[in-house]
């Protein structure tokens, strides 16, 4: 089985590249479309923000980002066009799973747009946390960061996880519950923890970091 990183410039590959030699998969990081078109399987982790995520998938600078999204153009780029058209497994992680919704509102202060429009491979727009205790109103910091309990519908990719297993979340930006969740997890509010259509997966939390649980899920993953 041949497993790539997609290259999104805006990621720690080494600790998802470390976790995946311990269940025994080398990984390349690249993205290159030579080297993707042979994989089986893609891997798509992202931190920072999502425009920094849409940058390197486009290959151009912040400021043109921000400018196509202030004329309301669709992304596009020979990468951005073979993911969206990729027909096997693909598990994006953190902001890898953000930018597969339609759009998301983290966008910089200088941006004249209400939102950056990301890949729309699943239905819902992220938006920043609604973080408040249900019962004092309280906000709770940003962003949410430690370990928190996911519930799962049974999807493969938690084959063989307790319902309510502890994950590592890093995260102040959340896609709401919606047609396309497998998993949620509650901070102030319910959100996406994990979502799929077809072979499109995402995960809001950091599997890699999340101990044996995450290394079951990655294993799942690749025993897709």
């Amino acid at each position: 089985m041949r497993l790539c990183i997609v290259d999104t410039k805006s990621a720690n590959f080494n600790s998802v590249v470390q976790a995946l030699k311990r269940l025994g998969v080398e990984a390349t990081i690249t993205a290159d479309l030579n080297e993707l078109k042979q994989a089986d399987k893609l891997i798509m982790p992202g931190v920072g923000s999502a425009i920094a995520v849409m940058r390197g998938l486009l290959g151009c600078t912040t400021e043109e980002v921000i400018a196509q999204n202030e004329q309301q153009l669709m992304p596009h780029s020979e990468l951005i066009d073979f993911i969206t058209n990729f027909h096997k497994p693909l598990l994006g992680i953190c902001l890898g799973m953000q930018v597969q919704a339609r759009a998301s509102q983290e966008v910089p202060l200088e941006a004249h747009c209400q939102k950056i429009t990301t890949l729309g491979l699943v239905s819902g727009v992220v938006h920043l946390l609604r973080a408040h205790d249900p019962q004092t109103w309280a906000e709770l910091p940003l962003p949410h960061m430690g370990w928190n309990t996911v519930h799962h519908n049974d999807h493969p990719l938690f084959k063989g996880i307790e319902q309510d297993s502890y994950f590592y979340f890093v995260h102040s930006y959340a896609l709401d519950v919606g047609p396309n969740t497998i998993a949620s997890c509650n901070y102030g509010q319910d959100f996406s923890a994990a979502i799929a259509r077809n072979n499109f997966m995402g995960v809001q939390f950091h599997p890699e970091k999340s101990g044996p649980v995450g290394a079951k899920l990655l294993q799942n993953f690749i025993d897709l």
